[in-house]
């Protein structure tokens, strides 16, 4: 990764005292956290009694190798697959003892995805595209209101918003689909290497982005990478590997990774 999105990740890094003095109360706890997967007659323990706390409207990264069990993690987090054993409470859900009828609700209600790809409808319009989110949680689809429309203005594709995804570069679709994610205002926003199909420049424009929207609007996000340099734009970075977090999970000094 380039030398500026390495410099601007170490200013990032020191601006994030202002998570520090804010809210204390956890919006995410993971405790004593298992996963097994059954692959015909073997299983596999993709995480192995993870336990983490995420505050409220803090910017928390994960790092670690495929298959340090970060993306497992993600997903058990986000409602996506079920838990094996332990518990997992996300914004006051104990998303551990719901089944799937329960992790769709936690989905629509409280938490949204970005991913690496961008999942865009190609045959849909920017704006239309984000207003997918908002049809299937049963929201009005009118028109967005001047609080989202500040966000599209950060994101800067409020003048793009009736270009199909063909017409937009790889930055602009990365950050439709940001917009996508915010529009049903989640408590909880989940990125999954949401800068890994760009390049460098564009890298470090999601990512500041995602730091101002946390700063500005006080959004909880939850970032996978295997970039140690985009980690460090967060406020705090969790390591993983074999399924565990590992002992430099609080680190918050890029220099020394």
């Amino acid at each position: 990764m380039s030398e500026a999105l390495s410099t601007t990740a170490r200013s990032a890094a020191r601006e994030s005292g202002a998570s520090e003095s804010g809210a204390t109360e956890s919006i995410i706890s993971v405790r004593d956290l298992r996963k097994t997967y059954q692959t015909g007659k073997v299983s596999v323990e993709a995480l192995r009694g993870v336990n983490l706390e995420v505050r409220r409207a803090e910017f928390v990264s994960i790092v670690g190798p495929s298959g340090s069990g970060k993306s497992t993690l993600f997903h058990v987090i986000g409602g996506l697959t079920p838990a094996t054993g332990g518990q997992v409470i996300v914004a006051g859900r104990d998303v551990s003892k719901v089944g799937d009828a329960g992790r769709t609700r936690l989905r629509r209600d409280c938490v949204s995805f970005v991913f690496q790809k961008f999942n865009l409808l190609p045959n849909l319009t920017a704006a239309d595209n984000i207003r997918t989110a908002l049809y299937i949680s049963g929201r009005t689809q009118d028109g967005f209101e001047k609080d989202f429309r500040e966000i599209l203005d950060l994101l800067g594709i409020s003048g793009r918003l009736n270009h199909k995804p063909s017409e937009l570069s790889g930055g602009e679709q990365q950050r439709v689909a940001i917009a996508r994610a915010l529009a049903t205002r989640p408590a909880i926003l989940l990125a999954d290497e949401p800068t890994g199909n760009l390049d460098s420049r564009n890298s470090l424009a999601v990512l500041d982005i995602l730091r101002n929207l946390n700063g500005r609007f006080g959004q909880t996000i939850l970032m996978i990478t295997h970039s140690s340099e985009a980690a460090a734009f967060g406020h705090r970075i969790v390591y993983m590997s074999d399924g565990r977090i590992v002992d430099r999970a609080s680190l918050q000094k890029p220099e020394a990774i």
